[in-house]
């Protein structure tokens, strides 16, 4: 095979190679995409590479187990705003928070009513599909859109709330626009319906107790539909954190006949604002063996002082719980901003068991925590609580440090605007895993498959090679076989003519006895042409059971020289400036046939008497270059060079060329080509041996 021959085939089988990798490849890896937190839409993940893809899902179970997770409430409460019932889909529904002063917002929540589907489990009820949240300061009625929501956010399915955040603005309402409403769970019917409204003002939420308007209002008395449920504070999950200790609530009997209170101190005056008590966790069963508001106090009022007893208190607030739906598992105060170090809860009306309640009677307290909030942090955290009596029945294990540990039942306590944020976060992430995951698996599938082929036409190429190398062995060997048949029939018909001519020679001497010159001349003949006959013999026989053909190009040649132009006077030279000279062995054979022809068509043709021949090899070309002192070329022929030499030449893939000597005589040069793309063949003869050797007869 010749080597430019080998070289393509290389380049196709690298072609193919790569192709088959470059399969298992993303489609567009020149433009990577950088990975966000948010949620990625399709186009972004297939412009992932599969590592990227994986190391999203990492990310993302990294951060799943770090957020807070959706725990719902039991029992009864408050569920929130429900909206006149429509007939279509298509018709506008809007709620209004109206501050009791303008405020700096930056973030609007919105918590979803949550129903229980037979299929799906917990899902939002009713929450809008297409709206926008718009905010203004004073009569500005048209406002500004903060945030603007359809179809295509794929906001339901869902249970955890929507978080609009935007960069501070001056507001002082907020307004929830709905264009497009979504059906009701249990009977289809058109409607909005909300949980809780939430405006933030850094960690504070404005929105509390503030007023509520709306375009319709399902609510009636002692319902748990109303518009001032929106702004209760009291949202349908548990704080759930996936982070901190559980910590066990605290929980005792108290006394009827004694007002029972508890002092925390803040350690130094703080400017406080809000209070959350936060229910008891004293049960972890389903069902709850308690109810939710078990040891909250009907009434109790919250105090404000700067001396420990309370000679310069202040009232702060009041709360009076007259129905289950005004509590809730976080109960939220707020009041006027005020300078004070010790707080102080006066238990009026104390929580009092039900009849029939086994094991639980007469009145108790507990809570599991007190955060006191200044401009939104809990400044009471890990302070001292102190009871102003000792408790009938304080339960083991729940201590009154328990009040101010940062911990319930489940965990760490976080910022209400921190929770809220995690359940959305939550939710995006867990909306875009399964999305991630799949696109994965296909990508794994895709490589399993590339592999596959990969595989096959792996083994394809090794086959295409293994024959490719056996076709060219059997070519090689069929050439050399060919070769060898025809140098052995030149020699046959050589060694014919020889044995003629002894046999001419004995009848010649036989009929001529009578004359001892003549027979001794013609056994002389006789005798030389059969030493002649002898060594073609004996050559022939070394070639046919050699390894290769014609190894020795140069004795090759120059035997050819002696035996073709006997009569001629022949010089033969070799140059190869130092440099190996590699030339297949088919090669050779074609080359040592081509110059035997041209000293061939010399001597029959030119009536020449001297020959010179130069063999000479640059690293990428050998030259043949024969010249004559004969007759010189047939002028009136078209191509000059013989066809027998046009013929050989062409089978070593050379150029030839013929023309006049200036001197008389012709001179035909061959150019052959030894390298193709700075490669040569591997089989080769050394002719470096021999960097100038010259031969004259």
């Amino acid at each position: 095979m010749q080597p430019f021959i080998k070289v393509i085939f290389l380049i196709i089988t690298f072609g193919a190679f790569i192709g088959a990798i470059s399969s298992c490849l993303p489609a567009d890896v020149t433009a990577t995409p950088v990975i966000n937190d948010s949620d990625l839409d399709e186009w972004q993940l297939k412009r992932l590479s599969v590592s990227q893809l994986e190391q999203r899902i990492a990310t993302i179970d990294r951060q799943l187990r770090s957020l807070a997770k959706p725990s719902f409430r039991t029992g009864v409460a408050a569920v929130g705003y429900r909206s006149q019932e429509q007939s279509i889909q298509a018709t506008t529904d809007w709620i209004q928070v109206t501050l009791n002063k303008p405020a700096i917002i930056d973030q609007v929540v919105l918590v979803p009513t949550i129903w229980r589907d037979s299929l799906l489990g917990f899902q939002a009820d009713a929450f809008p599909l297409e709206f926008c949240v718009r905010i203004g300061d004073g009569a500005d009625e048209d406002g500004e859109i903060v945030g603007r929501y359809g179809a295509k956010d794929r906001l339901l399915p869902r249970v955890a709330p929507v978080v609009v955040s935007f960069p501070a603005r001056k507001a002082s309402w907020a307004r929830i626009e709905v264009n497009t409403l979504s059906p009701r769970g249990w009977d289809g019917a058109f409607l909005l319906q909300l949980s809780e409204i939430l405006i933030f003002s850094g960690h504070v939420n404005v929105a509390l107790r503030q007023a509520v308007e709306t375009s319709s209002n399902f609510g009636f008395d002692h319902s748990p539909w109303d518009s001032e449920y929106l702004v209760d504070g009291f949202v349908p999950y548990l704080m759930d954190a996936s982070q901190g200790r559980p910590s066990l609530a605290f929980v005792s009997e108290i006394s009827r006949d004694r007002m029972v209170s508890l002092t925390i101190d803040l350690g130094k005056p703080e400017w406080i604002s809000e209070v959350r008590l936060h229910a008891t966790d004293v049960s972890d069963t389903a069902p709850q063996s308690q109810p939710e508001n078990f040891g909250i106090p009907s009434q109790l009022v919250i105090k404000g002082a700067n001396l420990p007893d309370f000679s310069d208190g202040v009232r702060l607030v009041e709360h009076t719980s007259g129905s289950p739906y005004d509590s809730g598992p976080i109960l939220t105060t707020r009041f006027s901003k005020t300078c004070c170090r010790y707080v102080q809860l006066e238990i009026v009306n104390p929580f009092v068991v039900p009849e029939g309640m086994v094991r639980r009677t007469g009145a108790w307290l507990g809570f599991a925590e007190i955060e006191i909030l200044a401009s939104g942090q809990n400044v009471a955290l890990n302070k001292n609580v102190k009871a102003n009596t000792v408790f009938i029945r304080a339960q083991k294990g729940r201590l009154l440090s328990s009040l101010t540990d940062g911990r319930n039942m489940l965990g760490k306590i976080l910022p209400t605007r921190q929770w809220l944020s995690e359940l959305a976060t939550r939710h995006d992430l867990e909306k875009e895993r399964p999305r991630v995951a799949a696109e994965l698996s296909s990508r794994y599938r895709q490589q399993k498959a590339n592999l596959i082929r990969m595989s096959w036409l792996a083994g394809l190429l090794i086959l295409i090679v293994i024959c490719t190398i056996l076709v060219e062995r059997i070519t090689r060997r069929r050439a050399v076989l060919q070769t060898r048949e025809r140098i052995a029939a030149d020699l046959h018909d050589e060694l014919g003519a020889n044995l003629h001519a002894i046999a001419l020679l004995g009848d010649l001497a036989q009929a001529a006895t009578d004359s001892p010159d003549r027979v001794k001349n013609m056994l002389q003949r006789s005798r030389a042409l059969t030493e002649r006959s002898g060594e073609a013999l004996r050559y022939c026989s070394n070639m046919l059971v050699s390894d290769g053909l014609f190894g020795d190009l140069e004795e090759n040649m120059r035997r050819c020289a002696d035996h073709v132009t006997a009569d001629l006077d022949h010089e033969l030279t070799l140059e190869s400036a130092g440099v190996d000279m590699e030339v297949k062995p088919r090669v050779r054979v074609d080359l040592f046939l081509f110059y035997k022809e041209c000293l061939t068509n010399i001597l029959r043709h030119a009536h020449a008497t001297k020959v010179t021949t130069v063999l000479r090899f640059d690293g990428n070309h050998l030259y043949l270059t024969v010249t004559d002192n004969g007759c010189g070329l047939n002028q009136s022929r078209s191509n000059r060079v013989p066809k027998s030499l046009r013929r050989r030449a062409r089978l070593l893939s050379a150029r030839v060329s013929a023309t006049d000597v200036v001197d008389g005589g012709t001179k035909v040069e061959l150019k052959l080509r030894t390298r193709y793309f700075g490669l040569q063949s591997r089989k080769s003869i050394n002719v470096a041996e021999y960097p100038h050797h010259d031969d004259r007869r």
